[in-house]
């Protein structure tokens, strides 16, 4: 698979002046909430209205979804309001009814991505469809799965694909449902610039308060658009109630969020300036907590010197690790005189964090 322009023809039939919004329930749960949703966003910056009408759950027992019925729904909130349809499809029998429903754009899950044989199947299901297909990142942090899934559509002749980004589960505590790892992503990015790449930033935020934030960073990083889920009773919802938000919110996010897009030699250096900043942010983020998880090393360290009498210093250790840092240091293009100040630094936070452990 080659990067070409013809990647973005789907997107650019759009002709919007500004990034694509898809918005709407994590669920389809009745008839009357799928339509009240799509009336509230049609008159805003939301080109297609998403729903899940199969829901891949993690533990059974939890809503599943409505199922086929689901998409009668949706036909007629796209003949009521305008707007196109999307749903997620996760086998080949999904794949023929949302064909059969006049769905508009068809989206891969991130636990049906994992799977080369599902989306083999899908992909030979939707053979030479010119409807979009768009894909989610796999359940786990690996950038080939991701785009083995897009090449198997792409193999397929299906030309209209995009990408949408989710975040990537993990066994540690985050701050986020799912962490972003936006080094993928930014990665996938440099390699196919014309694929649309869309951020989902309900599933990676897994609460409502920091989507918007998600969202300016991945329109700071030049993402295409963005899928937000969206609920008139976002605390009653029967999915996922923590990370929607009302359609009155939506509206307020793109009003904030909306990027104009200049032209000329001095806007292009503030727009590429902007976007390097941004992956500096991204990064800058990481390392901080990485040094959390550092520091609380060092806290457990300082609870076992405590529990058998040992020193907090110990100089032969220090000096393996300033000398295997500088080398390692030398294959990144880093200055001695740097690792040295970064490590001095590091070492004594941790000194501090093992003193105040033992003395209390």
């Amino acid at each position: 698979m080659e990067n070409k322009k013809e990647l973005r023809n789907w997107l650019d039939a759009f002709n919007l002046n500004h990034p694509l919004v898809i918005a709407g329930p994590c669920s389809a749960e009745t008839e009357d909430q799928v339509l009240k949703i799509a009336h509230q966003l049609k008159d805003s910056d939301a080109t297609v209205f998403r729903a899940g009408i199969w829901k891949p759950r993690t533990r059974p027992g939890n809503f599943e979804g409505v199922g086929a019925l689901g998409l009668k729904w949706l036909q007629r909130a796209k003949e009521e309001t305008g707007m196109r349809i999307t749903t997620e499809v996760a086998n080949a029998n999904h794949v023929e009814l949302a064909l059969k429903h006049d769905v508009d754009i068809l989206w891969i899950g991130a636990r049906t991505t994992v799977s080369p044989f599902i989306v083999q199947d899908i992909a030979d299901a939707l053979k030479g469809t010119d409807k979009p297909i768009l894909i989610k990142n796999p359940v786990n942090p690996d950038l080939s799965l991701w785009l083995g899934a897009v090449e198997r559509f792409y193999t397929n002749n299906i030309n209209n694909l995009g990408v949408i980004h989710r975040g990537f589960s993990t066994y540690e505590k985050t701050r986020y449902r799912n962490n972003p790892e936006w080094q993928i992503a930014v990665d996938l990015q440099n390699r196919f610039p014309d694929l649309p790449l869309i951020l989902d930033p309900s599933h990676i935020a897994g609460r409502r308060d920091i989507i918007f934030d998600l969202s300016q960073t991945a329109l700071d990083l030049n993402y295409d658009g963005l899928m937000i889920e969206t609920h008139h009773d976002p605390d009653n919802a029967w999915s996922d109630a923590a990370q929607q938000i009302t359609p009155e919110t939506l509206v307020k996010y793109t009003e904030d969020l909306r990027i104009r897009k200049e032209v000329g030699e001095a806007a292009e250096f503030k727009n590429k300036i902007n976007t390097l900043r941004t992956k500096i942010d991204v990064i800058d983020h990481r390392l901080i907590e990485i040094l959390g998880k550092r520091m609380q090393v060092a806290d457990d360290i300082g609870m076992l010197k405590k529990k058998h009498n040992v020193a907090v210093l110990q100089n032969k250790r220090w000096n393996e690790i300033l000398g295997k840092m500088i080398l390692e240091g030398e294959e990144k293009n880093l200055s001695e005189e740097f690792i040295l100040r970064m490590f001095k630094a590091i070492h004594q936070e941790s000194i501090n964090h093992q003193e105040e452990i033992i003395n209390h």
